[in-house]
């Protein structure tokens, strides 16, 4: 993979994770109460918000729908 495309997605991560870390703390939630919503283990909601580590859809379909957000909320803004 090409170094920037590897930058790109390693920007894109990041953001994802900032934009999860939002709409968490929009919701009054905590990772642990994320956790106990989504049936993900609050390293896992860790690891994604600290943008490292690529979440699969089936994660962001269920944090997505644990804080009552459309999927595309999740999705940082380019």
């Amino acid at each position: 993979m090409p170094a920037d495309q590897t930058d790109r997605i390693n920007s894109a991560r990041v953001a994802l994770g900032r934009q999860l870390r939002a709409l968490r703390l929009d919701a009054n939630l905590t990772q642990e109460r994320l956790a106990e919503r989504s049936g993900l283990d609050r390293s896992t909601i860790q690891r994604i918000e600290g943008g490292y580590n690529d979440p699969k859809f089936s994660h962001l379909f269920v944090l997505a729908d644990a804080l009552k957000v459309p999927l595309r909320d999740l999705m940082p803004r380019s």
